[in-house]
C-alpha cells in the first residue's frame, strides 16, 4: 500500500470513529481540543520551568560547571543573608508606598474620563500613552530628565528659583526612592485607569439617578454604589499592582543601579545579582521559590479581603 493510500485509510478510520461517538462524547472532545493549546502553553512556559527551579534550589548550581545536591542548604542560608532580608524589607516598603498613589490617581482619572463627551478619547489616549512605552525606555527617559546638566527637572526648578544649584536627585536614598515611585506611577497609572474605567462604565446610570432623587451626595454614592459594585475590578487592579511592585526590577537596575549605598536593591534585583553576577543559580532559585510563596500569600489575602460577599 502506498503512503498516500495509507494516509487516506487512517483518515477514513478516524472519521468513522468520530461518527461513532455520542453527542456528549463529541462535546467533551471538542472542549478538550479547545483547551489543549492553553494546557501545552502553561506546561511548557510555567509548570516545567517551575519544576526546574524547585529542582535547582536544592543544588549548588553554578552558571558554568558541575551541579551538586546540597538539600535545603540554600533555604537555610537565606535567613543568614542580611542583604536578602534588607531587600525584602525594601521591596515591601516600596510596594506599600507605590500602590496607593497608583490606585487613587487611576480612580480619579477613570472618573474624569468616564463619560462619553466630546474629545474625551484624546484625554484617555494621553493618560494611557505612558503604558505603551517599555519600562526600560521610560527608565532611560527619567535618567535623562533627572540629569544634573541637561535634565528638564533641574532646569524648571532653577528657572522657578526653587533651588540655587542643580541637584543630584539619585544621590540620596530618600530622593532616589521618591524618583522611582514618581516614574512608576507615571508609567503605570494609565493601565489602572483603564481597568477602573471598565468597572465604572459597567455600573448602570439608573442607580445614580435613583440616588440623586433620594438626595444622596457624591460620597454616599461612592460608598454605597460605586465601590461595592466595583469590588472585583478593584481587587484585580490592586492584585496586579502589588504583584508588579513586588517583582519590580527594571527601574532599580536602570535608574539607580541599586544605589545609593545599596539602598534600592529590590528582591528581584538581588535574585538577579546572585544568579547572573555571582553565578549562584541554585541560591537564586531558592530565593525565587520563596518569593513565589510570598506572592501567593499576598494574592490570597487580597482576594479574601476583596472577595464578593453574598
Amino acid at each position: 500500500m502506498s503512503a498516500a493510500a495509507r494516509e487516506k485509510d487512517i483518515a477514513l478510520r478516524m472519521t468513522l470513529r468520530l461518527e461513532s461517538l455520542s453527542w456528549e462524547q463529541r462535546r467533551k472532545l471538542t472542549g478538550l481540543l479547545f483547551v489543549l493549546p492553553t494546557v501545552l502553553f502553561v506546561t511548557v512556559f510555567f509548570i516545567i520551568p517551575l519544576a526546574m527551579t524547585v529542582f535547582m534550589s536544592f543544588h549548588d548550581w553554578p552558571l558554568i560547571g558541575e551541579q551538586s545536591w546540597i538539600g535545603t542548604t540554600n533555604y537555610t542560608e537565606l535567613a543568614k543573608d542580611r542583604q536578602y532580608l534588607k531587600s525584602l524589607d525594601f521591596t515591601f516598603r516600596y510596594t506599600i508606598l507605590v500602590t496607593p498613589p497608583i490606585f487613587i490617581l487611576g480612580f480619579i482619572l477613570a472618573s474624569l474620563v468616564r463619560h462619553n463627551i466630546r474629545f474625551i478619547g484624546i484625554f484617555r489616549t494621553i493618560f494611557f500613552l505612558p503604558v505603551v512605552i517599555g519600562l526600560g525606555v521610560s527608565s532611560l527617559l527619567w535618567i535623562w530628565m533627572l540629569d544634573q546638566r541637561v535634565g528638564i527637572f533641574n532646569k524648571i526648578l532653577l528657572d522657578l528659583h526653587l533651588i540655587a544649584k542643580p541637584q543630584l536627585f539619585l544621590a540620596k536614598p530618600t530622593t532616589a526612592m521618591n524618583v522611582i515611585i514618581l516614574s512608576v506611577v507615571w508609567k503605570t497609572v494609565g493601565f489602572t485607569m483603564i481597568l477602573l474605567l471598565a468597572g465604572l462604565q459597567s455600573i448602570p446610570d439608573e442607580l445614580y439617578e435613583s440616588a440623586d432623587v433620594d438626595g444622596a451626595g457624591y460620597f454616599r454614592k461612592l460608598l454605597y454604589i460605586t465601590l461595592p459594585l466595583m469590588r472585583r475590578t478593584i481587587a484585580l487592579a490592586l492584585i496586579l499592582s502589588v504583584i508588579g511592585s513586588v517583582l519590580a526590577f527594571d527601574q532599580f537596575y536602570i535608574i539607580t543601579r541599586g544605589g545609593p549605598r545599596n539602598s534600592t536593591i529590590s528582591i528581584v534585583y538581588w535574585i538577579f545579582n546572585n544568579s547572573f553576577t555571582y553565578w549562584k543559580m541554585g541560591y537564586g532559585a531558592a530565593m525565587s521559590i520563596v518569593l513565589l510563596g510570598i506572592l501567593v500569600a499576598l494574592t490570597s489575602v487580597q482576594y479574601y479581603v476583596l472577595r464578593e460577599r453574598y
